[in-house]
């Protein structure tokens, strides 16, 4: 560490600047694994950027005259320069002037990284590949060093942005557009006049005059703000999961529900603390940046700390939200939005979730009391009772609908039947998997062809024509570039419309307006409105109104008004999560940990948008524990009476008769597991509408005690590259427990007989190579010292441990899918229990990028 660093002490005089040294090691504080990622952009001599990179105990550094591009064709000279310490990956403020660098420095990304292969040997040969995981960069990236010349000293590398869905060839620098920072919000021009200079013990003196140079000019609000922060200074909210509205197909009746209108925008959280701002959508991505006019007016909100829930849209003159306006606004970097906020969640250290909406309403409405009203904060009002009336009343004025919501409950994360949305007209999201080629000049298409899910599968559901502006038809032919394919991903297209269609992988998502479906399930005078990046295309669902009676039961209209309920800690007796009636939800079910149904429930609805694609639609089997882990357990694969209808049934026959097995579809079913009970989901390595046509193949790598983790990650390792030599492409999971799976998505089409054919001989192969390593029997006696390569798992009716699964053992750990090269930095095979699961899957991104595009076929006769 000390080498590593004398080039940079070399170059500073510490006695007349406060830069660290480096003598003492800190962490950044963001990433607990090592491996932080950050990005400075910084005005010395001449203004560039400053690429980091956390490794072994020291930020790897480049200069980038340019800064990054998200372009893959644009190749940035990036400058490597002397090793810098870690706690030099906190700074935002000034270096003082005549020292080496000064100038101002402001932190303009922050996040992880992930290698794809062993960093330092990367450095030796000049080419390092990994992904980001920051807040403005993503995906795949890679530095690779020039042929040095023989007059030119410096080490010249070019960064370059790899071709995947991160990508964004031909649009304008990020760098130009992303122009404040990700810690604090400030332009360049702020962060100087700030006069934060470089205090290597921030932490202890809190020597800042930021307040000074932020608060100058503005007006009403900041003095209030300024007398909040008298109090005392105060954490940055964490991201919560939104609380999520049924559709259903009237407005519920009743003085308990108190009705909003409906927004056409992007559902947003926005947390403030201070001078930091962050703005997350409804999944947890952080899109500041993108609506960055609206941290200032934020900032001046009078407390110290909140957490605010609302719809960032963009309305016309008569008041009315466009979603294609916004999409526009979006593009254009307009920035013409309005936050339309309907609820605090936590304010000056206060968790007000457990409080009634009304009483979380009035709170929100006091905050807002100062705001101008012309906005762009808006307080999102309300009417009591009358829903009906209030419905028609908005479909009269072309609005896009109501929500309405019961007044006397607290907020729930996950879907619910607490809040309900009524739409005037018929729009949802739809896939995008084509387009047609038009017969205009300078239209770049005539029609897209969309598709649906429906019953766990994807189905062709129609083309829309209308609703591109001339903007609109040049970004989305240039998206279509880089998600092309030969063959439709969908079956039942008409041929007519496939002849002539050129097909797309079903990654884009699109909002349409239509007048109803057809009575082939297709949609009747679509319009397009604009693409969702808050949504993934593996939630896309066919949107059917649930009956309202049955949504809010029998006795809506006839309650009394219902006292607020008190907080979770004494509501003993039941909640509802995801629209899933939980009985004893404060049954505590891992209780070393003191993890209770309800945090189980909300932990499965807070991934459920990464765990479903893994789960739904197969035969499942299910360790249930209903009072806990380490009490009575037992294995479930069947159905049993009185079991939720929120689980599928699928009759499947077996050697002696025809039982009837699980599967779920959705978040509900995952919540509807909870409450039965389940700790554990274990999967078939087939679907439901093609059992017995494997597609999913597992090597469980299942050491003797004893055994060092070391043995396993190389086992795994091992297995992964004579996986390769098949020509199959593989994926590791840590399994919670003490093993690895090593996981193989295939294509459908071969036997159950042929699938573990192929998994027992290279069990078997390994097994005879490395006998002193490797077992291919279960035999207790004959794995002593060996790690048991376990293929028994790839037959039909056997199961595996789901990916995010919980495990139930002492612990709470849950089984994580990693990167390959995630899996080389782990040090056993439970990193994470569900306590903190959910916050480290949102945080890490997708460890197994391009697992469902995978079409590999079995390669028979090998193994």
């Amino acid at each position: 560490m000390l080498d590593r660093l004398r080039k940079y002490r070399s170059k500073r005089d510490f006695s007349r600047t406060a830069e660290p040294s480096g003598a003492k090691r800190r962490s950044t504080g963001r990433v607990a694994d090592g491996h932080s990622y950050l990005i400075q952009k910084h005005a010395a001599r001449a203004t560039h950027f400053d690429f980091r990179l956390e490794h072994d105990g020291a930020l790897l550094s480049w200069a980038i005259p340019k800064g990054p591009s998200l372009d893959p064709a644009d190749k940035r000279l990036a400058v490597h320069v002397e090793d810098h310490p870690i706690e030099y990956g906190t700074f935002e403020g000034t270096i003082p002037k005549g020292q080496y660098g000064g100038g101002t420095v402001m932190l303009w990304d922050r996040g992880s990284w992930e290698p794809h292969d062993d960093v330092d040997e990367g450095l030796k040969k000049g080419r390092l590949a990994f992904d980001l995981h920051g807040e403005r960069l993503h995906g795949g990236w890679a530095l690779v060093r020039l042929r040095g010349r023989s007059n030119d000293r410096r080490d010249n590398w070019l960064l370059v942005k790899e071709k995947d869905a991160e990508a964004k060839p031909g649009k304008k620098a990020l760098t130009e557009t992303a122009t404040t920072s990700v810690a604090t919000g400030r332009s360049m021009d702020e962060i100087a006049r700030g006069n934060d200079v470089w205090q290597s013990n921030r932490a202890e003196k809190k020597k800042s005059t930021a307040a000074k140079g932020t608060t100058t000019g503005r007006k009403a609000g900041a003095k209030k703000k300024s007398e909040a922060r008298k109090a005392g200074a105060a954490k940055i909210p964490p991201f919560v999961e939104p609380q999520l509205a049924t559709l259903v197909d009237a407005p519920p009746a009743g003085t308990e529900w108190l009705h909003e209108i409906k927004y056409d925008g992007y559902r947003v959280l926005a947390s403030v603390a201070g001078d930091n701002v962050v703005m997350w959508t409804r999944r947890g991505l952080d899109w500041t940046d993108k609506f960055r006019v609206l941290v200032l007016p934020l900032r001046e909100l009078p407390c110290r700390a909140a957490l605010l829930d609302g719809e960032v849209a963009v309305a016309d003159a008569d008041g009315h939200t466009d979603f294609g306006a916004l999409q526009n606004a979006l593009s254009e970097g307009t920035g013409n939005f309005g936050y339309y906020l309907f609820d605090v969640l936590h304010l000056d250290g206060e968790d007000l979730r457990s409080k009634s909406l009304r009483e979380r309403k009035e709170i929100l409405k006091k905050l807002l009391a100062g705001v101008p009203k012309k906005g762009p904060l808006f307080f999102s009002d309300h009417l009591d009772g009358e829903g009906a009336k209030v419905f028609a009343h908005a479909c009269d004025l072309k609005l896009e609908g109501i929500i309405s919501k019961r007044a006397d409950d607290r907020y729930h994360s996950g879907r619910t039947r607490s809040w309900l949305k009524i739409k005037c007209g018929m729009e949802q999201e739809f896939i995008i998997i084509g387009w047609r080629p038009s017969t205009k000049a300078g239209r770049p298409f005539s029609s897209l062809l969309l598709a649906v899910r429906e019953g766990g599968e994807l189905r062709y559901a129609g083309r829309v024509g209308t609703g591109y502006t001339e903007a609109r038809l040049g970004d989305l032919a240039a998206r279509f570039k880089r998600h092309e394919r030969a063959t439709p991903p969908v079956s039942g297209i008409p041929r007519l419309i496939e002849r002539h269609a050129h097909f797309l992988e079903p990654v884009l998502v699109a909002e349409i307006a239509f007048r109803g479906w057809t009575r082939d399930g297709l949609v009747r005078q679509g319009s397009f409105k604009g693409l969702r990046a808050d949504k993934p295309a593996r939630a896309v669902v066919r949107e059917k109104p649930m009956p309202v009676t049955q949504a809010v039961g029998e006795t809506s209209g006839k309650r009394k008004a219902a006292k607020p309920k008190a907080p979770r800690k004494s509501d003993k007796d039941s909640d509802t999560i995801a629209g899933v009636h939980i009985t004893h939800p404060d049954r505590v079910m891992f209780a070393p940990q003191g993890i209770t149904k309800r945090e189980l429930a909300d932990y499965y609805v807070a991934i459920a948008d990464r765990m479903l694609p893994h789960v739904a639609g197969r035969p499942l089997a299910l360790v249930r524990c209903p009072q806990g882990s380490g009490k009575e357990c037992f294995f479930q694969k069947h159905a049993s009476p009185g079991w939720p209808d929120l689980f599928r049934t699928i009759d499947i026959k077996e050697k002696s008769a025809t039982r009837e097995y699980l599967y779920i579809e959705d978040a509900s079913g995952l919540v509807a597991a909870a409450q039965m009970g389940v700790l554990e989901l274990h999967l078939w390595g087939s679907h439901a509408d093609d059992v017995d046509h494997p597609d999913r193949m597992v090597f469980d790598l299942d050491p003797d005690e004893g055994l060092d983790f070391a043995d396993v990650k190389a086992a795994a390792k091992d297995m992964k590259q004579r996986l390769a030599d098949a020509g199959l492409e593989s994926f590791p999971m840590l399994t919670g427990g003490k093993g690895v799976h090593v996981v193989v998505p295939l294509k459908p089409g071969h036997s159950w007989d042929e699938h573990r054919a192929f998994a027992e001989a290279m069990a078997r192969l390994m097994a005879e190579q490395e006998p002193e390593r490797y077992v291919a029997n279960m035999s207790k006696k004959k794995r002593r010292g060996k790690i048991f390569v376990d293929y028994l798992r790839n037959t039909r009716g056997a199961t595996a441990i789901a990916p995010y699964s919980t495990r139930a053992r002492p612990g709470a750990f849950v089984a994580m899918p990693v990167s390959w090269a995630a899996l080389a930095r782990a040090d056993n095979a439970h990193p994470v229990s569900v306590a903190d699961a959910a916050k480290k899957i949102a945080r890490a991104g997708d460890p197994w990028p391009g697992y469902f595009k995978l079409k590999q076929a079995l390669p028979l006769g090998k193994g």
